[in-house]
């Protein structure tokens, strides 16, 4: 039996995009490790998780409340991405590359939610 978020493609998106996360965040200076590179992927994994849990509750009201914590996440993910590129652990490449799956993930969300409501 599969879960009910497994077949969510914004679960799959957020799921891709924690992976892209975690592959920048790991080259980011060792004193980042627990500063920076941690905020950035706990905001990630938040995301991916919410939706997660949010898919379990018992109302479409209750997951659409789920989906806004995954939101801001995606936006504290984005706004951290923005510290890495003025701190120059990323290029302005990668910073446009991880910008742009941001917008796509948060759009995806916020239809979602308009879908359950």
């Amino acid at each position: 039996m599969a879960f009910r978020f497994e077949s969510l493609e914004i679960w799959r998106l957020a799921r891709e995009y924690t992976t892209h996360i975690y592959e920048i965040t790991s080259r980011f200076p060792k004193h980042e490790r627990y500063a920076l590179a941690d905020q950035l992927n706990r905001a990630a994994n938040s995301v991916v998780l919410n939706i997660a849990e949010g898919s379990g509750q018992d109302s479409s009201a209750q997951f659409n409340r789920y989906l806004g914590i995954a939101a801001g996440s995606v936006c504290e993910v984005v706004s951290g991405l923005f510290l890495a590129l003025d701190r120059g652990y990323i290029d302005k490449a990668t910073h446009a590359r991880l910008y742009d799956e941001g917008d796509r993930l948060i759009r995806k969300i916020t239809n979602f939610r308009k879908a359950l409501r």
